[in-house]
C-alpha cells in the first residue's frame, strides 16, 4: 500500500512540474506565434484541399523525387545510373580492390605501377 501511495505522490508531483511548464510555454509569444502559422496553414490548406505532402513537396521537390526513386537513382535527383561494381584481384600479393569509380587509391597506384591495361586484365568480376 504504501509503495502505491509514494507511486501516486510522485505522479501528482510530477503533474504539477508539467502543469507549471505547460502554463509558462502557454504564455511565450514564439509559441503563440507558430501556433498562429500552423492554424493559418492548415486553413489554406482546407480552402485548397491540399495535404501536407502537397505542401512540402511544393516547397522543396526533391525529397519527394528521392524517395520515390531512390534505389534506382542517387539523391541528386539526376538521371545516372548507378555504377556497376568491378572487382580486381592482384595476381602479385592476391589483394582484391572492390570499387565503383576509377579514382580509387589502391587501384590508381596499380595503374601506375603495373600499366592501365596489365590492370585491367586483373578484372575478376561486374556486378551491378
Amino acid at each position: 500500500m504504501s509503495s502505491l501511495l509514494s507511486n501516486y505522490m510522485q505522479m501528482e508531483q510530477q503533474l504539477k512540474q508539467l502543469q507549471s511548464e505547460l502554463d509558462k510555454l502557454q504564455n511565450d509569444d514564439r509559441l503563440k506565434a507558430e501556433l498562429e502559422f500552423k492554424e493559418k496553414l492548415e486553413a489554406l490548406m482546407r480552402e485548397y484541399n491540399k495535404s501536407a505532402a502537397d505542401v512540402i513537396a511544393l516547397i522543396d521537390p526533391k525529397p519527394a523525387t528521392s524517395n520515390r526513386s531512390s534505389a534506382a537513382a542517387p539523391a541528386t535527383g539526376g538521371t545516372r545510373r548507378k555504377r556497376k561494381l568491378k572487382i580486381y584481384k592482384n595476381p602479385n600479393t592476391g589483394e582484391v580492390v572492390e570499387t565503383r569509380g576509377g579514382n580509387q587509391k589502391t587501384l590508381k597506384a596499380w595503374k601506375d605501377e603495373h600499366g592501365s591495361d596489365t590492370v585491367e586484365s586483373w578484372l575478376v568480376r561486374v556486378e551491378e
